[in-house]
């Protein structure tokens, strides 16, 4: 997906600026290694068009582009390619029969003033803002909420009555992930960074208990806040939260994988869980997951995402960064514990 796309038949012309990754990441030191660049035009093959970019969505597994692994969701950005992810935009010019100038749309994209889109490698879909908000097509309605639904409904099964543990709790998915367990009749615990995140997720959100994970043992924790044990382990991060949280399982739990964030900047493979053994004595099933494999059930997801939103069952706080130039503070906020919800940026 980041290679170029196609031969130029002609250019666009108006001045874009740019992200790219100058070098390659060591830890969160995203301000030494990421750079903004401006470039006069884009080439503009036949069957593409040009989005004028409105948001840029931020999101963790993107850190694992940046880094020299072969085997991650994708092949690994090159040094000084543009960098790209989910955007939302409108298009401006357009070579392609399906889409046309005035249409607003969430694909992939480049992080930039304006993208160059391929509908045949990068998932354009367009939207409706008429009656939603269109920031909100990079959350609730976007991978994020899709990543969540599937998790919880489809590769978890939780049901009425299960203990239900997520981690990252106040991020974007982790967030909407424990309420749609609330929904489906969960007791839900979260696990999160900060009190701060902790009240949050308990007071607003409508979580049953909360562990802070830089305070407090995580196993030890669980083992108080859910004596029944865990039957389903929503997993952002895995490491050594993930064999805390073994150790608390229930007879016949689930680990539904979705996120790495313990490991998304290493080109090393995480290490096996400690408690592997606990795998087989507890007879769990663990799973993983990709939005992309779910991208084509959007008609499907979104309605029922549509109802609990307007039912005030489900909500997102929305972490608006504003300015291209300001990007590098958005993005690190996910690394640094900062973030809360979903975080983007305003073009």
């Amino acid at each position: 997906m980041h290679k170029k796309i196609g031969c130029a038949v002609n250019s666009f012309d108006r001045k874009n600026r740019y992200w790219v990754m100058k070098s390659r990441p060591e830890g969160n030191n995203f301000s030494e290694c990421l750079e903004l660049r401006e470039e006069e035009g884009l080439s503009f093959p036949e069957g593409t068009f040009i989005t004028r970019n409105m948001y840029l969505s931020m999101d963790a597994g993107t850190r694992m582009y940046m880094t020299e692994r072969e085997d991650s969701y994708q092949p690994p950005i090159p040094v000084g390619e543009k960098l790209m992810g989910t955007v939302l935009g409108e298009i401006i010019e357009s070579k392609h029969p399906d889409f046309k100038a005035g249409q607003r749309l969430r694909s992939y994209g480049q992080w930039s003033d304006y993208s160059l889109v391929d509908p045949k490698s990068m998932y354009p879909s367009l939207v409706d803002d008429s009656e939603i908000e269109l920031s909100n097509y990079i959350g609730i309605y976007g991978a994020n909420g899709w990543t969540a639904y599937t998790g919880v409904i489809d590769t978890a099964r939780a049901k009425a009555g299960d203990t239900f543990v997520v981690s990252a709790a106040a991020g974007c998915t982790g967030l909407l992930a424990g309420q749609i367990a609330k929904i489906a009749g969960c007791k839900v615990i979260g696990i999160a960074g900060t009190e701060e995140k902790c009240k949050l997720i308990r007071d607003n959100f409508g979580f049953d208990g909360a562990v802070n994970y830089k305070t407090e043992n995580i196993s030890e924790r669980l083992g108080q806040l859910c004596p029944e044990g865990v039957n389903v382990y929503f997993d952002n991060v895995a490491g050594s939260t993930l064999d805390a949280v073994l150790e608390n399982m229930a007879i016949f739990g689930v680990v539904a994988v979705c996120g790495l964030m313990e490991n998304y900047g290493s080109v090393d493979r995480l290490p096996g869980p400690m408690n592997y053994d606990l795998v087989l004595m507890k007879r769990l099933r663990i799973e993983g997951f990709f939005s992309p494999d779910f991208y084509h059930r959007e008609p499907e997801i979104n309605p029922v995402l549509r109802k609990w939103d307007n039912q005030g069952l489900l909500s997102l706080p929305m972490q608006e960064t504003k300015g291209l130039d300001q990007l590098v503070e958005a993005y690190s906020s996910l690394f640094e514990g900062t973030n809360v919800g979903k975080v983007f940026v305003k073009v």
